[in-house]
């Protein structure tokens, strides 16, 4: 394993000694990009690539004039992974909760592999949406153009995913 990103060593290896025939891509990142774009997922991403390993990054695997929502889900249900980067802004965005969602029910239905990098929040606030989650959950329940059964959805995903073995990391 590469002591510099275990989690690319860990996903590659695993990747590349099973079959990814039926997998358009070998793994889905999951971020928020104001937080982690230009750092950690930034970084993620390129060790991920140059290991060969086929990874979808919103920014990079976009066709143009694609609807952005359509072809992000369809990737999440093309992927044999999805390594989740959640992080102290995840929660706000709407974008990242539908994307949250949707793994977590490919998860359950296609056996996708899922991976979360807990970046500067605590897996117990994940799981308690607490802190920083707690805000962001205050404000979509005070938008009157989100659906309440969405919310719910978006807090069962977390608890979820808060669940799973991860990588905490602060500032390392």
């Amino acid at each position: 394993m590469d002591p510099k990103f275990p989690i690319a060593s860990m996903a590659t290896q695993t990747a590349s000694s099973s079959s990814l025939s039926s997998w358009k891509f070998n793994i889905f990142l999951s971020f928020c990009g104001v937080d982690t774009r230009k750092n950690f997922t930034g970084h993620l991403y390129t060790a991920l690539e140059q290991k060969g390993s086929l990874t979808f990054k919103d920014d990079e695997k976009l066709e143009r004039g694609k609807y952005i929502s359509s072809e992000l889900l369809k990737a999440i249900e093309e992927s044999k992974y999805a390594i989740i980067v959640l992080s102290t802004n995840y929660a706000f965005s709407r974008w990242c909760l539908i994307e949250l969602a949707k793994i977590v029910e490919c998860m359950k239905e296609t056996k996708l592999t899922v991976l979360p990098v807990f970046y500067h929040v605590d897996p117990s606030d994940v799981r308690n949406k607490m802190g920083t989650l707690a805000q962001a959950f205050e404000e979509h329940e005070k938008d009157p153009k989100v659906n309440k059964d969405d919310i719910q959805a978006w807090k069962v995903a977390l608890k979820e995913v808060g669940n799973i073995s991860g990588w905490h990391l602060h500032d390392r």
